[in-house]
């Protein structure tokens, strides 16, 4: 039997026990992991992690152990932290002189597979033992991810679970990600998410092997991080009078004492989840938004506008004219003193300036900076815009790093190391210009949008676009059609974005997230030639019942979800 079509029919075995048809102990022959592995064949037989043996109470010698090498300590101490939580067995760690056989699981990079990339690995198991092998570390991270999946669901609950037989299947895997980003925008400007809320937020993304998070930290209702230099930024641009568009208050905890809602991170906190972003093999890219979607920044410092204010943080969305003014050089003082405090934060290369939905109108109608452009020799705005754009690449590449910028940065020409964020076109163009691209486009990547057309069923959402369903969700392909293939390599992947204006909850954030960063998540990893539907729904079920027992709000009725409901 070929080995696909040997895995549908476990599929259909696994379908069969999920819905109560035949008994359940069926259901751990066959794999439920999301995001699918490349390469992924199944043998006889299974492997069983075993506790130590117990005295008065206390488990001592014997039982499963995680042997590993210097490179996977990290991987290892999450694999045994999961481990432990659930089944209580108190997995002990050990160095490689340990025997990997005998009910023992290996990581390590020794031996490994170069061709794999930094981000593959190979798992075998067997009835003796467990080996996960990388070349690199986040190899070995996504090799634990796949191994916990391959578990009872009950290995993700939060509780010890008795009389659990944790055992899963004899099989060889080799695994590789489609795309080098495979990301997540959270916007914590319109509704501030607490740090706890955005550990959260990365592991989930974690579980699904998802590497890039872009947080959207700035933007006109709020600005979220602490600039040591302009307090004023979180003082004053940090709140406003309400969580908007018709919630009630209870409908968020993001109060200050004073009745004020918002807040903000500390560079403190910022740097404490950048290393817990770290450890998950998770990058961050920060954006602070410019030249426009500034209202809250310029309601605090209103002297580096076009108009001098007055502004106000707004409670909805929408447009505003909260724009930088080009024409005066402490504009640029002020923001190369932002970006010299934001930038050390975050180690990753991109940092993220905006450049979308900027309001021309008030610097055609501003004499300052119309005479910039005669001086400048600047035909229009896009070019101002563009101009603007370079003078900040300039700073940040002082610093080391490279900007990237929402579409709109390609009007008026793209500054030379730039990279595009596509949401409304522009990514062959980019490309074909020698910059990297990631792709965002709306119809498929904009969680903030209704999960099916059937309005009254579904909390608030986004209005203007959608609906975007979990079948138009697994359906989309990342590669612009028709792009020369000598140009593929500078799509760097996908992500998808969830904007804030009607979620103001972490609960109503996960509901809007997933089960459609499920599907995403297999979008970014998975070879699209093998995406298959109806066997990704029967995994989904699987992933719902360990979404349950983390205590995930996802939209439950997915399984009725369609291009038409």
């Amino acid at each position: 039997m070929k080995k696909r079509n040997r895995i549908n029919l476990l599929a259909v075995i696994t379908s069969l026990c999920l819905f109560g048809r035949i008994p359940a102990v069926s259901a751990v022959t066959v794999p439920a992991i999301i995001p699918e592995p490349q390469k992924m064949e199944l043998h006889d037989g299974c492997f069983k992690l075993q506790p130590g043996r117990s005295l008065l109470g206390f488990f001592t010698h014997g039982g499963t152990k995680i042997i590993v090498d210097a490179s996977a300590q990290t991987s290892a101490a999450f694999l045994a932290k999961q481990l432990d939580q659930s089944t209580g067995y108190k997995i002990q760690i050990s160095g490689p002189e340990i025997n990997i056989a005998k009910g023992n699981i290996l990581i390590t990079s020794q031996a490994a597979d170069p061709s794999l990339g930094a981000e593959g690995y190979e798992l075998s198991v067997t009835p003796d033992s467990v080996v996960i092998r990388a070349p690199g570390q986040a190899g070995l991270f996504y090799g634990v991810q796949t191994l916990l999946q391959l578990f009872p669901p009950e290995i993700f609950s939060t509780n010890i679970v008795r009389h659990v037989d944790w055992q899963i299947p004899c099989m060889e895997i080799k695994d590789w990600p489609q795309f080098k980003w495979r990301g997540f925008m959270l916007d914590v400007s319109r509704h501030f998410f607490n740090k706890s809320e955005v550990e959260k937020v990365l592991d989930l993304m974690a579980l699904h092997k998802m590497n890039m998070f872009h947080w959207h930290l700035t933007d006109d209702q709020g600005w979220r991080i602490q600039i040591k230099k302009y307090p004023r930024l979180t003082d004053v641009g940090a709140w406003r009078a309400g969580v908007g568009f018709n919630f009630p208050s209870n409908s968020t905890t993001a109060y200050g004492a004073d009745g004020r809602y918002g807040g903000f991170y500390t560079q403190d906190d910022i740097r404490e989840v950048v290393k817990y972003a770290a450890a998950l093999h998770i990058s961050i890219v920060p954006e602070i938004e410019m030249p426009g979607h500034s209202t809250a920044a310029l309601t605090a410092y209103p002297q580096y506008s076009c108009t001098g204010g007055p502004f106000a943080p707004q409670l909805t969305a929408g447009i505003f004219d909260g724009i930088y003014d080009p024409a005066k050089e402490e504009t640029f003082q002020f923001l190369e003193g932002v970006l010299a405090e934001v930038i050390p934060l975050f180690p990753y290369k991109y940092i993220h300036i905006g450049g979308d939905e900027v309001p021309k109108e008030t610097w055609k109608n501003n004499p300052d900076c119309q005479a910039l452009m005669k001086r400048e020799g600047l035909k229009n705005e896009e070019e101002l815009q563009s101009w603007f754009i370079r003078r900040i690449e300039k700073i940040v590449n002082a610093h080391g790093r490279s900007i990237i910028g929402w579409s709109e940065i390609l009007q008026g020409g793209l500054p030379r190391n730039a990279a595009v964020m596509d949401w409304i076109g522009g990514a062959k163009e980019a490309a074909g210009a020698g910059h990297e691209v990631v792709m965002t486009p709306t119809a498929y990547c904009y969680f903030d949008f209704y999960q099916s057309t059937n309005r009254i069923v579904e909390p608030k959402a986004a209005t203007w676009g959608g609906p975007l369903t979990l079948a138009k969700m697994y359906s989309f392909d990342p590669m612009p059609t028709n792009l020369p293939s000598q140009l593929e390599p500078y799509i760097l992947g996908t992500q998808g974005n969830l904007w804030a204006e009607w979620v103001p909850s972490l609960s109503h954030a996960e509901y809007m997230m997933f089960p459609r960063a499920c599907a995403l998540s297999e979008v970014c990893w998975s070879a699209k030639s093998t995406r298959n539907w109806d066997d990704f729904m029967r995994r989904l079920q699987v992933q719902a019942r360990r979404f349950d027992l983390m205590g995930v709000n996802y939209r439950h009725n997915f399984v009725e979800s369609s291009e038409s409901n």
